[in-house]
């Protein structure tokens, strides 16, 4: 299993020592990283094999490795396949709702009970947006594959990560107007990255499938 830094955390992490934020982005940071072990875990238990974690800005990424047995199930059952992919994207945001619920009952009212609760709540709710490769996106995108088949549903995803992702540009740029926090800037921005990269992979898997069926014509 291989291990990578991405670069740009330092980058985050400036941003959030300038706008005096570093304590609250260092305690998302740690939740981040259980939610991801969240998925590790769960995926693991279900057979998946983990192949990559990278250290990024928003947590942890975690990448399974492909396995071809489980190709050969998708073909003969895609449905219980992609149930698979769904319970493990999910698995994260539960772990996450699960530690908020808890300190919410039995911990003591405190300043750092309550940036535990609200930045555990704030990374399930942003990891569940029907944005991929989030979360909330690799559900959408598994439900309707099941629906539509793989690439409808591939294409379906595409265009409303497109569309969440200028929908929350719009309101985070009303948001930085307001309360002059940049960190948000940086947040929206790397979530544009991430977009942007889904897309290109997307496009590039688009124009090989095309031209695999215009071959076998």
């Amino acid at each position: 299993m291989r291990f990578r830094i991405d670069l740009k955390i330092f980058a985050f992490i400036i941003i959030f020592i300038i706008t005096r934020q570093i304590e609250i982005y260092t305690v998302m940071l740690i939740f981040a990283i259980i939610h991801e072990l969240s998925h590790m875990l769960v995926g693991i238990m279900l057979g998946f094999k983990p192949e990559k974690i990278e250290l990024n800005p928003l947590g942890l990424s975690l990448a399974f490795k492909p396995n071809y047995d489980d190709y050969n199930l998708k073909i003969r059952n895609a449905n219980a396949f992609e149930i698979k992919k769904i319970i493990v994207a999910l698995a994260g945001p539960i772990s996450n709702l699960a530690i908020a619920t808890l300190v919410g009952i039995f911990a003591s009212p405190s300043i750092m009970v309550n940036t535990i609760f609200y930045a555990n709540l704030l990374i399930a709710m942003f990891n569940l947006l029907p944005v991929f490769p989030l979360d909330g996106g690799r559900v959408l995108k598994g439900i309707l594959h099941i629906i539509y088949g793989k690439w409808k549903a591939k294409k379906l995803v595409n265009d409303i990560s497109f569309a969440v992702t200028v929908v929350l540009t719009a309101i985070s740029s009303i948001a930085v107007f307001y309360y002059k926090n940049f960190a948000i800037v940086a947040i929206i921005a790397y979530l544009w990255i991430i977009v942007l990269k889904a897309d290109s992979i997307y496009r590039k898997e688009l124009i090989l499938y095309n031209a695999i069926n215009k071959n076998n014509i």
